[in-house]
């Protein structure tokens, strides 16, 4: 049994038979919530039953635009379509966490297990890029939550957006840790000889059991590494993120890691240090407890000590990678490996010049 209370929230622990495949430990409200449910005994017995499964739903996401603008000076592109709302891939360091906190859910389990989904986003894209005067540049996919997650196999929303992007000749770039981007390799291929593509695979981990606790429903790392290749294979420009770096966590192994996807034939490499805005330090540290108790003040305490003292530094360019004395280690090492594999020494460019909006259905062709 449960109640609503208005006293000061408390963590809602879910049995770990009830979220075995699940990333987050918990289930407590968001930010915003003024009620915060808790279970009890109310005499029957049942507070100690097996809890059922959690399992995924998806509900419509009604949104107006598809196409969401940003002026961060600190990214590199100023646009973004994300076909999803919260992520089944469970990864419990997730930074789009929080963003469930504005639908009254919470950022931890209902996060990857109370899905969105924008059914008709195709058809809204479309809409926006035949608007009078629309400008096109590199729009970013999945960035947000992953465009790649294991529904989109059934609703194959992402396959339908990027029709729509190659029918316009717009570019793109994707961002997943899903093999399932090689489903669309026929479209991906065919947008890269024109150079209106561009993939990155974010990769965390070769140590299969430290992604699995991770980033539970995600591909394992060496589906990854092998999507890589099969990308590089038909001629799709890559790059690795090897995103989030945690410190004391997964950092030791940075470059086997980035060695391993210059075997697959990858040329570019970013990374991103460990980001726990709002919820997720208070779910990154449960996270912890549970699975890593031994080390866990460890790498909270190496955390801090790149955000000055803090558990989180929004400043614009520091964010992504930190500051202070570890902070600027991890960045030697990253460049100085980049330089031994020969990465990073060219980007790659898009083709904005190319856009057009084929006929519509009904429109009249011209004469001339």
């Amino acid at each position: 049994m449960s109640v609503e209370s208005r006293q000061p929230k408390t963590v809602h622990t879910v049995a770990a038979e009830g979220r075995r495949g699940r990333g987050s430990v918990t289930r407590s409200a968001g930010r915003f919530e003024t009620y915060q449910t808790e279970a009890f005994d109310d005499g029957w017995d049942t507070i100690d039953e097996p809890a059922p499964p959690l399992r995924t739903t998806v509900q419509p996401d009604t949104a107006r635009s598809l196409i969401t603008y940003n002026r961060s000076p600190d990214i590199h592109f100023d646009r973004s379509i994300n076909p999803y709302r919260g992520c089944e891939h469970g990864c419990v360091y997730c930074f789009a966490r929080p963003s469930h906190a504005y639908l009254g859910l919470s950022p931890g389990l209902d996060f990857e297990s109370r899905l969105y989904a924008k059914f008709d986003a195709p058809q809204i894209l479309e809409r926006e890029l035949r608007r009078k005067g629309y400008k096109p540049a590199v729009v970013a996919l999945g960035v947000n939550t992953d465009c790649y997650q294991p529904v989109e196999r059934e609703y194959r929303i992402t396959r339908r957006v990027l029709e729509v992007l190659n029918a316009f000749n717009h570019p793109v770039s994707i961002i997943t840790k899903s093999q399932l981007v090689q489903r669309d390799l026929d479209i991906l291929a065919d947008m890269a000889k024109r150079r209106l593509v561009t993939v990155a695979v974010s990769i965390t981990t070769l140590d299969r059991a430290l992604a699995r606790r991770m980033e539970p429903r995600a591909a394992t790392p060496s589906r990854r590494l092998a999507t890589l290749e099969a990308l590089n294979g038909a001629g799709v420009p890559t790059t690795v993120m090897t995103a989030p770096l945690i410190p004391g966590l997964n950092d030791q192994k940075l470059d086997a890691l980035l060695q391993a996807a210059r075997n697959a034939g990858t040329l570019r490499a970013g990374y991103v240090l460990l980001r726990m805005p709002y919820e997720i330090k208070d779910l990154f540290r449960e996270w912890l407890a549970e699975h890593y108790p031994d080390r866990a003040k460890k790498v909270i305490n190496l955390i801090r000590s790149t955000r000055g003292g803090k558990d989180y530094d929004s400043s614009f360019f520091t964010r992504g990678k930190g500051e202070g004395p570890y902070a600027e280690l991890v960045a030697q090492r990253f460049a100085a490996a980049c330089r031994r594999l020969g990465m990073n020494l060219s980007r790659h460019g898009y083709d904005t010049d190319a856009f057009a909006p084929p006929p519509a259905p009904g429109d009249q062709l011209d004469l001339f």
